[in-house]
């Protein structure tokens, strides 16, 4: 059984937004900006794949949406045109409930304005770092429409201090090996960051 994912209204949190990374804290050849409010709803939709209003089959596999943000910023690397996003939202969600959520979801179908779209998620270990909570993984978002460019592929680090959840993927649709080494970096950089406040 499908249901509708939640239409995410973005609630702003100006501390939320002091705790992204810089845009020159970013590995360099990713040119960084800061999105304004309405773009990073957007940006982090694409993050989990799944569109607001949205099916989603099954239903219990649907994002669950947070307490404030998201506050989004983005570096494009021109050559290839995969981006680096940190996405940082507020939760009142364990990072261990999204970790099953995950564990369930492996596979999950979506629909939104006609079109259809398979993701596939799956677990990698977790980074060590000094968050409260940390979980990786590698997800597919696959369009039935078919076509070149439609897949998209990520590799996402999340981490949690307090009610407060980093999300820094790498996305790419050409499918090739991701920049782990500038994820690591970055993400170390985002919790730090968050852990200062």
């Amino acid at each position: 059984m499908a249901s509708q994912s939640p239409v995410t209204t973005v609630h702003t949190d100006s501390g939320l937004a002091r705790l992204l990374p810089d845009a020159s804290q970013f590995p360099s050849r990713y040119a960084a900006v800061t999105l304004p409010v309405d773009a990073a709803g957007q940006a982090a939709s694409d993050l989990d794949g799944v569109l607001p209003g949205a099916s989603i089959d099954p239903a219990t596999c649907a994002p669950q949406a947070p307490t404030a943000g998201p506050v989004v910023v983005v570096g494009t690397d021109d050559t290839t045109r995969a981006t680096l996003t940190v996405a940082l939202v507020r939760t009142d969600q364990k990072l261990a409930t999204l970790r099953d959520q995950l564990q369930r979801c492996a596979t999950v179908r979506v629909g939104h304005g006609g079109t259809t779209a398979t993701i596939t998620t799956d677990m990698d270990p977790p980074p060590p770092l000094d968050a409260d909570d940390t979980l990786a993984l590698r997800r597919t978002v696959q369009s039935e429409s078919g076509g070149a460019g439609l897949t998209r592929s990520m590799q996402t680090l999340l981490g949690q201090i307090g009610d407060v959840r980093i999300n820094v993927t790498y996305m790419s649709f050409s499918g090739g090996k991701p920049d782990a080494e500038a994820l690591d970096t970055l993400f170390t950089t985002a919790v730090s960051k968050v852990r200062k406040g």
